[in-house]
């Protein structure tokens, strides 16, 4: 079972695995498609397959807050299982920082004029 997971995620040819099907299959944007313009998410799908790939550095030039979003999700998984005394503070303030780092990027991009 090991082995097909590892198959999966890091297969050494481009055409196969899940990552790469990941790529193929991106969900489009709502938004994008009324507006023209990136929504405050937009990155998100492309930031995550960086991540998984490996490339850190790449998957917070496409999305800074994903990393963010990501451990404020892992935490509270592990809030709801091991019920942590300032949990839910903990999570609040999370996703208050979270949150202004997507308000940032979006600032950002529409300042930087990244938005099409």
């Amino acid at each position: 079972m090991k082995n097909a997971a590892l198959l999966l995620l890091s297969t050494p040819q481009k055409s196969e695995g899940f990552i790469h099907w990941l790529e193929n299959h991106l969900l489009a944007c709502p938004f994008k498609k009324l507006t023209s313009l990136d929504c405050p998410g937009c990155g998100l799908q492309r930031s995550v397959i960086a991540l998984l790939k490996g490339d850190i550095a790449a998957s917070l030039k496409l999305y800074p807050p994903t990393l963010a979003i990501l451990v404020l999700m892992i935490f509270a998984l592990l809030h709801l299982k091991f019920d942590f005394k300032n949990g839910a503070l903990m999570i609040k303030a999370m996703y208050i920082f979270a949150t202004a780092i997507i308000i940032i990027n979006y600032i950002y991009k529409v300042y930087n004029q990244q938005l099409f």
